[in-house]
């Protein structure tokens, strides 16, 4: 009997569907893999805001991590929004059975509508305790930002970050450029030389759970047994394709589609 390959999305849920665990479900579907999820917080969100979020205890959370890693094991796993210190350790501690070099960091910060979803206290412990066992972390300029206590606005900037960031822990830094003005161009450094991954820009607002699916599809990538720049470069076409089919939901930016996404040329 086919065995698929179990990815793990250990993160929050977004009640407007286009984020979050919602979005790392789509995205691992889309590339022929079984979704498993771990919840970290709950939010009251839609697409114009984040209205309300609720954490899960930690405790809640070690629980589902044992769960699922003592039953379906998983092939790799991501993390997603992980908004304070105890959580984080409950998360890192709950890996310890993830096959090495088989983990994205997403280091979720913000909302895309602006609204904070961790705290000072957790960013420091997201860095000392979860990027050490990243094969890939994937900042946007902004968290790349927050994580150095600086600011990352040109493309020099973020080679110069994306090396920083690396000196932090992680096997490989995927530092994402979407905000930049011209073409969409992430850095990826994996401690040899750096990488610019270019796409063409396709002009829209709804980009609601890009940097959600990037993560997911990369870490599906990685457990369907691709290295990390083979598995960073395949979630780079698969990140593209879904912002082409990104599709307007609700009275703000809508979502990116990673199931229709995944056909498009």
């Amino acid at each position: 009997m086919k065995r698929l390959p179990v990815i793990l999305s250990v993160a929050g849920s977004d009640s407007g569907g286009g984020a979050g665990i919602q979005a790392d479900i789509k995205t691992f579907a889309a590339l022929g893999c079984h979704g498993a999820t771990v919840l970290t917080a709950l939010t009251a969100q839609n697409s114009v805001g984040v209205q309300a979020v609720h954490d899960v205890p930690a405790a809640f959370v070690s629980a589902q991590l044992e769960s699922v890693q003592t039953d379906l094991r998983p092939d790799a796993a991501k993390t997603g929004m992980l908004s304070s210190a105890v959580i984080i350790d409950a998360v890192a501690k709950g890996l310890a059975r993830l096959p090495r070099g088989k983990l994205v960091v997403d280091p979720v910060m913000v909302s895309t509508t602006g609204h904070s979803l961790i705290n000072r206290e957790a960013v420091a412990s997201m860095v000392e305790k979860l990027f050490p066992l990243a094969e890939v972390v994937t900042p946007n300029l902004q968290e790349a930002a927050a994580l150095l206590g600086r600011r990352v606005e040109t493309l020099e900037d973020m080679k110069t970050a994306a090396r920083d960031l690396y000196e932090r822990g992680p096997r490989s830094v995927l530092l994402k450029g979407g905000h930049l003005e011209g073409s969409a161009t992430d850095v990826f450094f994996d401690g040899g030389e750096i990488e610019l991954l270019r796409a063409g820009r396709h002009e829209t607002e709804n980009t609601h759970g890009s940097g959600c699916v990037l993560a997911a599809a990369i870490a599906a990538f990685l457990g369907n047994g691709l290295v990390r720049g083979e598995a960073v470069r395949a979630g780079k076409a698969f990140i593209t394709a879904a912002v082409r089919a990104s599709y307007q939901v609700g009275s703000g930016p809508g979502p990116v589609d990673p199931m229709r996404g995944k056909c498009t040329d």
